[in-house]
């Protein structure tokens, strides 16, 4: 499929996402090859306010009309949410005449649908089918055009006055029960996982929550410490469904990796809700472990994307290790290395080839020490298991035998 893209840089919203609008085109440009669609060309206005009829200036939206036409584009796709309504003028305005008279549809999505695409592919576990289905349905909610007015139902004979209901209103209807029904089997989702967590809190074993930008490198990081195998490609996106493995520290110390969704700037609202039930697994770790592809140009801006959202989550009071990755494809390496050891919980590791691991363990072993309490234990010859729990989950640091 044949797209074009289109930004927009909005009057005060710049520092807000950190991104400049070129940036953020760019971004749009590898989300549409993620989804499998084909770029043919792009371009973006500065506004001082959104146009409330077409987002965009209406010079402006004869410009991407006479590309479309030029370039035989099937889809527009605008960086930013637009509403039903300027999705419905811009589908009018950017509709042209084919060769043989006859009109042309152009359809036109935005970021988030195009983000929600991307997520229907990619989702392969039940919960993660259920998470993006109820974040389709709530987009597509107010999104519905009355496309099937001969669906209509009848009026009523007799004494019963007006029209029968609408086939809008039905479509409505219908989706409403759908999310209804989605919430209930994501809730029944939640309190599974719940209980999960809550088993997996009784045992000593603490847990780090592995996030980060999408494409920071997470999933390669996790299947080079676990060898988990999990998908890792350079595509945005490219794993949805959370992946908890079990690591050994020095010391016989055991943690356990949790790698969640990757986050990306102006992610959709319907999305953070919609998954929460999986980024719930960073508010239980211990300790967060944030990957950053400190190779990307702009590393500084996904780095605040990421706190963003971590912010939203509520989950300040939990201490950040910073893995700096992808170190080995850096311009600059030791100016990077050097940079990273003036800061705190800050480590340059390459998920790829494993260089800088160690010392990673090692910060995330000095991290769970910190948050331990010194107990003195007094256990009888027959609780072998207790004390195989305590050098498994803490650091024994003396044991004596008495009779």
């Amino acid at each position: 499929e044949r797209v074009f893209l289109v930004g927009a840089a909005i009057k005060g919203e710049q520092k807000k996402y950190t991104y400049d609008v070129h940036e953020s085109v760019e971004e749009l440009g590898r989300l549409a090859e993620t989804a499998g669609l084909k770029v043919m060309g792009s371009t973006f206005q500065m506004l001082e306010a959104p146009n409330m009829s077409t987002y965009i200036g209406s010079g402006k939206v004869a410009e991407v009309a006479r590309a479309v036409a030029a370039l035989d584009v099937e889809t527009v796709i605008f960086d930013d949410e637009l509403s039903p309504g300027q999705l419905r003028n811009l589908e009018r305005a950017l509709g042209g005449t084919g060769p043989d008279g006859l009109p042309v549809d152009v359809r036109v999505c935005d970021r988030t649908a195009l983000i929600l695409d991307i997520f229907s592919q990619r989702a392969q576990t039940r919960e993660g089918q259920l998470q993006v289905e109820l974040a389709q349905t709530e987009y597509q909610l107010p999104r519905l055009t009355k496309m099937w007015s001969h669906l209509d139902r009848v009026g009523g004979g007799g004494q019963v006055k007006g029209t029968g209901e609408k086939q809008i209103e039905i479509d409505k209807r219908l989706l409403r029960d759908k999310a209804a029904q989605l919430r209930r089997e994501l809730e029944a989702v939640r309190t599974h996982r719940r209980q999960y967590r809550e088993k997996r809190s009784s045992t000593p074993i603490p847990v780090v929550g592995i996030c980060g930008y999408t494409n920071a490198g997470k999933s390669t990081l996790l299947n080079t410490i676990t060898g988990a195998g999990v998908l890792a490609e350079d595509q945005l996106f490219a794993t949805l469904d959370p992946t908890t493995r079990r690591v050994r520290l020095k010391g016989n110390k055991e943690i356990l990796l949790s790698d969640t969704v990757g986050f990306i700037q102006k992610l959709p609202t319907e999305l953070v809700a919609a998954f929460r039930a999986t980024l719930e697994e960073i508010q239980d770790a211990s300790i967060i472990l944030h990957v950053v592809d400190i190779s990307h140009p702009n590393a500084a801006a996904q780095n605040e994307a990421v706190m963003q959202v971590l912010t939203e989550l509520g989950v300040d009071h939990i201490p950040i290790v910073t893995a700096w990755n992808k170190i080995d494809a850096c311009s600059n390496p030791d100016e990077v290395r050097r940079i990273a050891a003036k800061r705190t919980r800050t480590v340059c590791i390459s998920g790829m080839t494993g260089e800088g691991l160690e010392q990673l363990m090692e910060v995330l072993g000095g991290e769970l020490e910190k948050a331990m309490v010194e107990v003195h234990a007094l256990l009888p010859y027959s609780a072998g298991d207790l004390l195989n729990d305590l050098h498994t989950g803490g650091r024994v640091k003396n044991q004596e035998y008495k009779e």
